[in-house]
């Protein structure tokens, strides 16, 4: 490693510690933890627990216990630092927790696993409880954001005694996980493993940055925002983890086939599997430590790892136009398998780390999963493209991805593009992915060609009479239909050019004047960044063609009103935040969402302190309405609205 990521400098810096990122990286760097002073070696465990606990690790959890951990306890085992909970960086005031929430002791191997048992089995000798009423419950161990939800409130664990209260998780749409209900106590905030894999990877590097972000002060990233609408982003509650429940003796002969389908019970990360008692008078008999309840262990099992050399940095173009570099390397031999491949995240992890020909990395195989480089041990010149693998053209930096903003003609990004432009547009049925994959396979790249499609070439591609007639007819549908002229224009997939930016600019600007701003006239407009603007106008330019070409054929466009002609200003919404809930009777919410939108309002999506108005229509929960009013809300009924906007 040769930098921290600004995230860790920022981490860093918040300790309030006298040292330096430089010394924290050398002493990362040197070959044992006996090399370090105890002053040294303390401000290494401080550092890099708190990088992990906020999401950006600077060395695994298995490194940290076996070898940092491991030497302070060798030193000094009665040392402050193991007798408490592990702290988070406080980033906000504190409060009590409703209970107290410790840490678990960590077991490595079955013999750990063996002793803890007998301990079980002394305790319950000392209180003359009889050996058939010792049952042991087997979760999985989730490697998520611990919290506490006392249905009230949510809370982050803190130092064990004292957290943070993030109740706004729930309030931005998180939910329970498995349907479950508010207030079952401890659990921990994770994110669905398959749902991080297809839609967030690229765009993070771990899920633990997700974690982090959807309980972060600030308004969450859009696509994080999503993950939570679409119940990827949940507070598991340990009481509603699935589990092995039985007798100590069954755990001591049948171990392995009892977690073993533990381990791959829920789809979110998990870091090892958790035994404990059942019985409350034992539990009350093992107590605890200022750092551990005794009547808890968990089981962790190592990260098979090597030191392995780059070969070379491939850059691969995903349907998205993200740029994924893939290390080439040495082939090792890892967890039974030969690793010749791994990726890296994304380019600014190249950048940063220095990951190119002749780098030696850290790669990291736990279990059977997809190995992956854990930090980089030689730095090198990195390998960055200036051009799309598959198009040649120019990239572009957004955050810390390289994008090819070539949306029309980049071949890798071709089918994304189209299914894209039919999905945003939403006024038609017919063109989902396969249709547009079969008509990929015909040569049909461009939106513009779609449209161009007559009866004998779909019948041609091998498409029915029916289907060819329905497709025929969704086309002019989707030409006649009204449809916004931000829609039409998000359509087109332009990076940082969602809907939302696109209204902004459509405040001012006509469609066709979009192509015309340079950098310095779209900075002007109020949330528009220079890096912003140099994306878009780059991107804008690249459309051209093909948005022309699709323009020019007449379709059905609701004009975005202008700000300079004054609307909405004279509305009592002008400049408010609404949110529409329930049904609605005078229209659909999207009718009335559009409505308040001309007479100059922000339609939110959930309540927050931001919010003036929460309209409310039929079947809407007490709760809901309660929890607006005293974020200091005005609710309206549907007919109050109504009343007030006539």
């Amino acid at each position: 490693m040769t930098d921290m990521t600004p995230q860790q400098q920022q981490i860093l810096l918040s300790l309030d510690l006298t040292i330096s990122e430089t010394d924290i990286l050398h002493w990362l760097a040197l070959d044992t933890p006996e090399q370090l002073s105890d002053e040294q070696l303390l401000a290494v465990l401080m550092v890099t627990n708190a990088c992990y606990r906020a999401g950006f690790p600077l060395i695994t959890d298995a490194v940290y216990d076996h070898q940092y951990l491991a030497q302070l306890q060798a030193r000094d085992p009665q040392h402050a630092f193991l007798l408490q909970v592990e702290p988070e960086v406080a980033s906000a005031k504190t409060v009590a927790l409703p209970q107290k929430m410790l840490s678990t002791d960590k077991a490595y191997s079955f013999s750990e696993i063996q002793k803890w048992i007998e301990r079980l089995r002394k305790a319950a000798a000392d209180i003359e409880l009889s050996e058939e009423d010792i049952l042991i419950r087997v979760t999985p161990k989730l490697d998520g954001y611990a919290a506490f939800d006392d249905g009230q409130g949510l809370y982050t664990r803190g130092d064990g005694v004292r957290g943070q209260d993030v109740s706004r998780a729930f309030t931005r749409g998180m939910q329970v996980a498995m349907k479950g209900e508010r207030g079952l106590g401890p659990g921990e905030i994770v994110i669905s493993k398959s749902y991080f894999a297809e839609k967030l990877s690229e765009q993070f590097e771990n899920s633990r940055n997700i974690q982090a972000a959807i309980i972060a002060e600030k308004n969450v990233e859009p696509s994080v925002k999503q993950a939570i609408d679409d119940g990827a982003c949940v507070f598991f509650p340990f009481a509603l983890l699935p589990n092995w429940t039985g007798h100590f003796a069954a755990v001591l002969t049948d171990f392995d086939d009892i977690i073993e389908p533990i381990w791959s019970s829920v789809d979110v990360d998990i870091d090892g599997v958790i035994l404990e008692t059942t019985h409350p008078e034992l539990k009350s008999a093992m107590g605890a430590t200022r750092h551990h309840h005794r009547w808890q262990i968990a089981f962790k099992v190592n990260d098979e790892s090597a030191e392995v050399e780059v070969v070379s940095v491939t850059p691969q173009t995903s349907r998205t136009g993200r740029i994924s570099p893939v290390a080439e390397l040495v082939p090792t031999k890892l967890s039974g398998a030969t690793i010749s491949r791994a990726t890296v995240h994304h380019y600014n992890m190249v950048r940063t780390n220095g990951v190119g020909p002749g780098a030696i990395v850290q790669l990291v195989r736990s279990g059977l999963v997809i190995p992956k480089i854990e930090q980089v041990l030689h730095a090198v010149t990195p390998q960055i493209p200036e051009q799309c693998p598959s198009c040649d053209t120019h990239l572009l930096w957004e955050a810390d991805h390289l994008i090819c903003p070539n949306k029309t003609d980049c071949p890798a990004q071709t089918e994304n593009t189209l299914v894209h432009f039919f999905k945003t547009l939403g006024n038609n049925d017919g063109f989902g992915p396969k249709v547009i994959a079969k008509l990929l396979q015909q040569g049909v790249k461009h939106i513009h060609s779609i449209y161009a499609l007559s009866q004998d070439d779909l019948l041609a591609y091998g498409f029915g009479e029916k289907t060819t007639f329905n497709l025929l007819e969704q086309l002019t549908v989707s030409r006649s239909v009204a449809v916004e002229d931000w829609r039409f224009l998000a359509a087109f997939g332009v990076s940082r050019l969602g809907g939302g930016n696109c209204e902004k600019l459509l405040q001012h600007h006509t469609l066709t004047e979009l192509f015309t701003l340079d950098v310095a006239t779209m900075v002007t407009i109020d949330g528009f960044a220079e890096v912003s603007a140099q994306a878009i106008v780059e991107g804008l330019a690249n459309i051209k063609d093909e948005f022309f070409k699709v323009y020019n054929l007449g379709f059905n466009l609701a004009l975005t009103p202008k700000l300079a002609d004054g609307a909405g200003g004279d509305s009592i919404l002008f400049g408010k935040q609404i949110v529409f809930t329930g049904s609605m009777t005078s229209g659909s919410r999207s009718d009335m969402e559009k409505s308040a939108k001309l007479l100059g309002a922000k339609i939110g999506k959930s309540v927050s302190s931001k919010t003036t108005f929460l309209v409310t229509g039929e079947k809407v929960g007490t709760n809901k309405i309660n929890a607006a009013k005293d974020k200091g809300v005005t609710v309206l009924t549907e007919s109050q609205y109504l009343e007030l906007v006539d």
